[in-house]
């Protein structure tokens, strides 16, 4: 429902009276799309991924080859989704507004953009337990972090090293279990591979610990000057706007990964747009963009949904 700026509204802006007119500023949380995504521009409608399996392991030559069996993985679909915003100014609050402010407004459109981006980004941490995905169909249909993770592969137990999710608070101890925990994941056959968790994820709430844990040399857990062992293992990610969704939460990511399977897609960049109403010469700001993300593989995350 359109709400028009009018005269009627900014009565006190007409007036050059006013020693100072201001429109409210603040520096909003940054966009973390570079520091977490694998990020492409794109000028398709969506983009499909379809992922094949690993080869199994040869088996003993006796005068016959045995040939090994490849499953295929899954199939992906990424779909940008449309976001626009504006605002309605009305012509007479434009011509006789004194302080430049309400034209000003228009510019805060983009601001705005940047912000709604900013929280989606977030996305991949905030419901990493949820598989409702609004950008993406998933033929897997399972969350980012969940112990339910499947395969195609013939004959693979999924009973370990298909289990991403955790519910340990964050301390130095589980940690390491976390790291542990990585360190297991299997691949579509069942296989263990290399991986390399380096970097930790987590609300501001957990800055203090987080910083304790990585940044104390010894000493940490008693009196007796034990040597820590997590002491500059890790990088860190804080992202304050977890927190309005959960203080507890965090999580551990191989980042290499993440930046190759975790991906955000640029169908439309932010494009800006003003029109006049023939009729009532109301004036239209419009932003517009089209974007997504969506994730092509689990392994690179272990998140732990602390209660």
């Amino acid at each position: 429902m359109a709400h028009p700026l009018t005269s009627a509204q900014f009565r006190r802006l007409l007036d050059d009276r006013l020693t100072e007119a201001y429109q409210e500023e603040y520096e909003y949380l940054p966009f973390p799309k570079e520091q977490l995504f694998n990020v492409q521009d794109t000028d398709k409608a969506w983009e499909e991924y379809f992922s094949v399996g690993n080869i199994p392991d040869p088996e003993l030559f006796n005068g016959t080859v045995i040939y090994q069996d490849v499953a295929p993985g899954y199939h992906t679909k990424i779909e940008p989704v449309e976001y626009a915003g504006g605002i309605i100014i009305e012509r007479k609050l434009i011509d006789d507004e004194r302080y430049d402010i309400i034209e000003g407004m228009a510019g805060g459109l983009g601001e705005a953009m940047k912000r709604k981006q900013t929280k989606i980004a977030h996305e991949p941490f905030i419901y990493a337990t949820s598989a409702a995905f609004t950008f993406m169909t998933s033929e897997e249909g399972v969350a980012l972090a969940s112990d339910s993770h499947t395969t195609k592969a013939t004959g693979v137990s999924t009973s370990t090293g298909f289990d991403n999710l955790a519910t340990l608070p964050f301390d130095g101890a589980n940690l390491e279990v976390l790291r542990l925990q990585g360190l297991r994941l299997r691949s579509d056959i069942g296989e263990r591979f290399s991986t390399n968790f380096d970097t930790i994820i987590y609300p501001s709430s957990l800055s203090r610990m987080v910083d304790e844990v990585v940044g104390t040399q010894s000493g940490l857990d008693t009196e007796h000057g034990n040597i820590n062992t997590q002491y500059k293992k890790w990088k860190t990610i804080e992202l304050p706007l977890l927190d309005d969704y959960d203080t507890k939460s965090w999580g551990i990511v191989d980042s290499r990964r993440m930046k190759r399977f975790l991906y955000w897609l640029n169908r439309i960049g932010i494009e800006k747009h003003m029109t006049v109403d023939f009729d009532t010469f109301m004036t239209k700001y419009i932003d517009y963009a089209r974007f997504a993300w969506g994730f092509t593989d689990w392994r690179w995350i272990i998140w732990s949904n602390v209660s």
